[in-house]
């Protein structure tokens, strides 16, 4: 067995040179930093492989002129790489079970338990090859973390928070928590390092439960956002939720703000009806009080509003203006499309702020795939969820937020849940 060493800036560089001088068969025995980078020198990594006495070193071949390959990303790589990973386990864990089920064959296992051997000794060597990869290209990719300081094994947890559309900074406060508090037994496997990141999602997401209405306590509601979002549709869904499918049933009313959309109006008009519920519309500031006291007699008075834009500070001053000159506390809930961009939510949430909201709503579950930008806005605004409108039936597309719920849909996407609650398309 000879042993030669070769080197390069990255260990991906020093690692290309040993195959093309001793070969595809030779074995990497190490690989290490000799140097590290400075503002002079950059880094030098050493790699150590070995081949057999009688084979010869390979020439190095001048490269023929082709076309540039197209390469994945070091991430997507990296993942590939982890995905090999486990099925290579799941192989093994398969041929450590062949015949357990049967006594009868303990025989034929004595007999080919050489041949099992050979083969989970050659699986374990390309794990361990696999492994030595994807350390190599977790650590080349670190400058595009921020060089952030996490071990390989966050490789999979890592590619799916980023891929969701989570702020980079908040990706990054995360994993610094997750590596700071998680057991070091933990740390050596993909899966439970999935799950722990999963548990502290769900302590980050300030959730409003849903609760009963206290006997003889009425709650207002009114809903504000942009145009778009679905707010009548939504409170169609809730209205018919509290009226109809909650256990305790309660006594629905409903006012509309929106006299602006004619089409609007008349869509919840002809809900209420079908619902046979009160509604009432309402112009000027100084018929909402009138409105509030016709509908005194229900437990729950939901308020649609016109959608304005966030830039429309008119409109929002307007609608400031109703709320100060109720004589009832009113609930405000911000209601914002899942799909919209993490900069949009920030900014719509900036300009509607004022009016002191109370909690956030998210549709349209079924028109994104990626939900790490609703983590990032109640993250940084530190405000409760309280429904996930997730799909355009009425009444059944909405569920009551829970911390689950979206932190799934951030690591495994809304396709899964959907089968659990039927077909969606808000």
């Amino acid at each position: 067995m000879k042993f030669h060493t070769f080197s390069g800036e990255t260990p991906a560089e020093a690692l290309k040179q040993a195959q093309q001088d001793c070969g595809e068969n030779a074995l990497v025995i190490s690989t290490k930093q000799i140097r590290k980078k400075t503002i002079s020198t950059s880094a030098l990594y050493e790699v150590v492989v070995a081949i057999e006495d009688d084979q010869p070193m390979l020439t190095p071949k001048k490269p023929e002129p082709r076309a540039e390959p197209k390469y994945k990303s070091g991430e997507d790589v990296l993942f590939s790489l982890s995905e090999a990973a486990k099925q290579i386990t799941q192989i093994a864990q398969a041929t450590g079970e062949m015949g357990s089920s049967s006594t009868s064959r303990q025989a034929e296992r004595a007999q080919n338990s050489e041949g099992i051997g050979e083969i989970k000794c050659e699986i374990n060597k390309l794990a361990d090859k696999i492994k030595l990869i994807q350390e190599m290209f977790w650590e080349e990719r670190a400058p595009h973390r921020n060089n952030l300081a996490i071990p390989s094994e966050f490789s999979e947890i890592y590619k799916l928070a980023k891929t969701s559309g989570m702020g980079e900074d908040h990706l990054e406060n995360i994993m610094n928590l997750t590596l700071e508090h998680m057991p070091v037994r933990m740390k050596n496997s993909s899966e439970t390092i999935k799950r722990y990141f999963q548990v502290l999602l769900r302590k980050l997401i300030p959730v409003r439960m849903e609760a009963e209405l206290p006997k003889g306590n009425k709650r207002v509601m009114m809903f504000v956002g942009p145009t778009g979002v679905g707010k009548t549709t939504t409170i169609a869904k809730l209205a018919a939720r509290y009226s109809y499918i909650q256990e305790k049933r309660a006594k629905v009313g409903i006012i509309t703000l929106d006299t602006y959309r004619i089409g609007a109006v008349e869509q919840l008009f002809q809900y209420a009806k079908m619902m046979r519920l009160p509604i009432e519309d309402v112009v000027e500031t100084a018929d909402f009080n009138n409105a509030l006291s016709s509908l005194s007699h229900c437990d729950v008075i939901l308020i649609d509003t016109v959608g304005s834009s966030q830039y429309d500070k008119d409109k929002l001053i307007k609608l400031n203006k109703f709320l100060q000159s109720s004589h009832l506390q009113i609930d405000v809930n911000l209601v914002l499309s899942a799909g919209s961009k993490l900069e949009d939510l920030k900014e719509i949430y900036k300009n509607f702020s004022f009016l002191d909201i109370d909690t956030l709503i998210f549709t349209k579950f079924d028109e994104t795939k990626v939900f790490g930008t609703i983590f990032s806005l109640i993250y940084d605004i530190d405000k409760p969820v309280s429904y996930f409108s997730i799909g355009q039936e009425v009444p059944d597309d909405i569920v009551p937020a829970s911390s689950d719920f979206l932190v799934e849909c951030i690591l495994d996407g809304f396709e899964k849940k959907r089968g659990e609650h039927g077909n969606a398309g808000e």
